[in-house]
């Protein structure tokens, strides 16, 4: 079932998660269903946050940047089919010289800015199974973990630009809270007038 993504400014996307049991109520559901609303607004990434839930789970499939030329082949290959679900997780390192890319957010349409991160994540989370596992990731693919998993600490892309970046886009900011945004996909609004 595709679910609404909550917009900029819903208080969800400010909570730190809480960690998911695996008594958690229809958890493979929750999941699948955060992988096709992720595919129908053709994201490679989708925090628990996002779809109004406070807990500690995100999904990643990385495939439609396997298609990017301007990456070299063995990193297309590497990001071609990455596809996994985060639960419990916790970043346990961050390596490497920050780099900038351009990243943009499902709950944040229509804003785009570069962001500075580290190339190499270690991390330790528990795949579907609950089993814990402890991995090294690079490249595109530590950057969507990196972002996904700042969702499940309450931190958006926006907080990790310049304050000049920041004045430049309150305006989008404040028209996405309020629900002045176009979508392709069903989006959410806390700050939304009723009867919109």
């Amino acid at each position: 079932m595709i679910l609404p993504i909550v917009g900029y400014g819903d208080p969800v996307l400010r909570k730190v998660g809480q960690d998911v049991t695996p008594e958690y109520p229809n958890l493979k559901e929750t999941i699948a269903n955060m992988y096709e609303t992720m595919y129908n607004a053709y994201g490679v990434g989708l925090a628990a946050p996002q779809v109004g839930l406070p807990i500690r789970l995100f999904v990643i499939d990385t495939t439609p940047f396997s298609d990017d030329e301007d990456l070299p082949s063995e990193e297309q290959k590497d990001l071609k089919g990455f596809k996994k679900t985060f639960i419990n997780a916790k970043i346990v390192k961050e390596e490497g010289e920050e780099w900038g890319f351009n990243e943009g957010c499902l709950s944040i349409p229509d804003v785009r800015e570069d962001v500075y991160r580290k190339p190499t994540v270690t991390i330790e989370y528990c795949e579907e199974d609950f089993v814990m596992k402890t991995e090294v990731f690079d490249g595109l693919i530590a950057r969507v973990i990196q972002h996904e998993y700042d969702h499940i600490e309450g931190i958006l892309f926006t907080d990790k630009i310049s304050s000049l970046k920041k004045r430049l886009i309150q305006k989008k900011l404040k028209n996405i809270s309020e629900g002045k945004t176009f979508q392709e996909y069903r989006m959410k609004f806390f700050g939304a007038k009723k009867g919109r």
